[in-house]
């Protein structure tokens, strides 16, 4: 039988602890999660059009002279990977930051090779920040294991 003492009190906490909707923390998670699915998918179809800007300027030369492609195909490679990055950050955040973090590392290592790009490192290195941040709030936000859909159980 609930007592009316402890029937108050369920309702106090229920009253106390906030939805979901309005918790600051899972605000800021939304709002990552919305940036690092739709940046990198936007800047990655990007790579084939070069609209918003000529990505081939962005690919160090110490990097591209090996490959055996162009630096505009090797913008193309670019692309789908970005593609793929902000898709798994919609399907899975937990994954999905920590991809988005290391490819932010490799754009900040290619970005530091090239003279006058320093300020697109430091910015990006700002995106590499928010991406750890979202991977550690999608801990809470997002139960799947980290190795899903890999390993269930």
């Amino acid at each position: 039988m609930v007592t009316i003492g402890s029937h108050r009190s369920i309702l106090e906490r229920q009253a106390r602890t906030p939805s979901q909707g309005s918790d600051p923390a899972y605000q800021a998670y939304a709002v990552l999660r919305t940036a690092f699915v739709v940046a990198p998918i936007v800047f990655g179809l990007d790579k084939f059009a070069n609209v918003l800007v000529e990505w081939d300027q962005y690919l160090a030369p110490v990097l591209s002279r090996p490959l055996p492609v162009t630096p505009h195909q090797a913008m193309y490679a670019v692309g789908v990977v970005e593609v793929v990055a902000g898709l798994v950050v919609a399907f899975h955040p937990r994954l999905g930051a920590l991809v988005v973090a290391a490819w932010l590392g490799g754009i900040i290592v290619n970005l530091l090779l090239l003279p006058g790009f320093y300020d697109v490192a430091l910015r990006d290195f700002g995106l590499l920040l928010a991406a750890v941040a979202l991977q550690r709030l999608a801990t809470r936000f997002d139960p799947r294991p980290l190795t899903w859909p890999l390993r269930r159980g």
